[in-house]
């Protein structure tokens, strides 16, 4: 059973075709994986479908009586709300039933027996809706989900103002997990997940009675989780039975089929024109030539297939730097209160150091600390000799108005146009993306901006914080690369073990010097 289609769904971006004549359909139960390179129109297919964005052409139909619960990338919470708060929101309805049979009740002390019997029937099917939906173990489940995605470490009551912006993200998951709807809609929900938490979910999805809509870059998750795979690129979206894996295999035959009928109909097009012009001015065989060129006409020609820009990362290296990069001594990190119990730390040059922990224990914090952006509650960083450190932001402004362009220019004013958009094309930004505004690129269109202004930078200390958060498989890859062949130090933070463990020489885990229960 059909639960959502889309039907020859056309839509486009200033003047740049995002989707054409695509179609789509959601079967009960089914676990689908929503995949393509960055900027290839993953978001804009989810605006679509959820009613954020209407096609140009096309038409999306939702079966009758589904709830549809949606995690974008851009999420926000009200302000002056516990977490706890926010949670107990996902049960809105039925408190609103608990308190309409209360009021029933309230009404019988005066009603006649033909509204009381009424009134009775009324309150055993609310009692009835109430238990099914587990309403009254609604704080074992809310404590249970909350724990499995780390908000209990945290403290749930905790005002939501107070925390970061992963955190922010875990409390929305787990509201949207707690409302259990009938299709879940999630993009990129593992990005603030540590690996913990990410398992977590894995185990919580493969489980999901209901059908969900998943966009996400981790691969092991999406193999773990999915059954069908939607891939989009070039503005085509088509279905695969199976997980990751079993996509990619079906992917590599489905594109060299093409490329050998492309091939194929390539060399007959040459014979035939080949034919033509040897004969079309001999009177013998001119007609033999019409009759091909007719033929000619009439062919259905296959476009050669498109090869997908691929970034090509590589860091720019300065002088080297004195052996120590920077000591801590007797730290403590935080803000208005401690984050962590006083920890020393000692990078010398060359080293290449992960940092990892659950959100909340203070990772971007100590980059900031490190880097003299904000101050530490107590204790001193005393930094190395030559030190020309480059810094990658987990996130930037939401609210940025610049094209990719401007956003390069105004780091760097003494570059010439076709310098910035050549460096630009290296990242795997093409003309129409660097025409657009930064707020409205993809959440990796707009990691490729930051990463191009970090290469034009010469550097000997690299410092990342989250730097594969909404990077498409190529572009991960290739950021590996590029760290690997880096040959200053590097100081990384993220939750993605797989990327970072063949190539690091030490792991700080910050969890066993923080003040939180983890």
């Amino acid at each position: 059973m059909s639960i959502l289609n889309v039907e020859n769904v056309t839509h486009g971006f200033g003047g740049r075709q995002i989707l054409e004549d695509t179609s789509f359909r959601l079967l009960k139960g089914e676990h689908v994986g929503l995949i393509g390179a960055n900027g290839e129109g993953k978001s804009t297919f989810l605006d679509i479908i959820t009613g954020k964005l209407s096609p140009d052409r096309g038409k999306v139909e939702w079966s009758n009586r589904v709830s549809v619960g949606y995690l974008d990338q851009h999420s926000v919470l009200t302000k002056g709300k516990t977490i706890r708060d926010v949670l107990r929101e996902a049960f809105q309805r039925m408190f609103e039933l608990e308190a309409e049979m209360l009021e029933l009740y309230n009404l019988m002390a005066e009603a006649s027996e033909e509204q009381l019997n009424k009134m009775m029937e009324d309150v055993g099917e609310i009692q009835t809706i109430l238990e099914h939906n587990g309403f009254y173990t609604i704080d074992a489940n809310i404590e249970e989900v909350a724990n499995g995605l780390g908000l209990g470490a945290i403290g749930l009551d905790k005002d939501v103002t107070a925390l970061s912006g992963g955190q922010r993200t875990k409390v929305l998951l787990t509201k949207l997990l707690l409302q259990k709807p009938t299709i879940l809609i999630l993009d990129e929900p593992t990005n603030y997940l540590d690996k913990e938490h990410i398992t977590w979910l894995s185990s919580y999805l493969k489980n999901y009675e209901n059908a969900f809509i998943l966009v996400s870059h981790d691969i092991p998750f999406l193999n773990d989780v999915v059954n069908v795979i939607y891939h989009v690129e070039n503005t085509i979206l088509t279905r695969y039975t199976g997980n990751y894996e079993q996509f990619m295999q079906l992917h590599s035959v489905r594109k060299e089929q093409e490329l050998k009928a492309y091939e194929k109909q390539q060399k007959e097009v040459d014979r035939l024109e080949d034919f033509i012009a040897r004969n079309k001015a001999r009177i013998s065989t001119t007609g033999r030539a019409k009759s091909r060129q007719k033929q000619l006409d009439k062919m259905d020609i296959i476009e050669k297939p498109k090869e997908k820009i691929k970034p090509q990362f590589k860091f720019k290296e300065a002088r080297s730097p004195g052996r120590i990069i920077f000591e801590a001594v007797n730290l403590v990190l935080g803000y208005n209160e401690p984050l962590t119990h006083s920890l020393s730390l000692k990078l010398e040059r060359g080293q290449k150091v992960a940092i990892r922990g659950v959100n909340g224990v203070g990772k971007t914090t100590l980059l900031k600390t490190l880097l003299g952006s904000i101050s530490p509650i107590q204790g001193d960083v005393i930094l190395g000799d030559y030190l020309y450190p480059g810094y990658f932001e987990q996130e930037s402004s939401r609210n940025n108005t610049n094209t990719p362009l401007e956003e390069i220019w105004s780091e760097y004013p003494g570059l010439t146009n076709y310098e910035v958009r050549q460096a630009l094309a290296k990242c795997g930004l093409t003309n129409e993306h660097i025409s657009n505004k930064m707020m409205v690129l993809s959440g990796g269109e707009g990691a490729k901006v930051r990463l191009c202004k970090l290469m034009l930078k010469e550097i000997n200390w690299l410092v990342l914080d989250e730097p594969t958060n909404h990077l498409d498989v190529d572009a991960k890859e290739e950021l590996k690369r590029a760290i690997k062949e880096f040959k200053g130090t590097v100081l990384l933070v993220s939750h993605e073990p797989e990327f970072y463990e063949d190539w690091v020489t030490d792991v700080w885990n910050l969890e066993q010097w923080t003040t939180k229960i983890v």
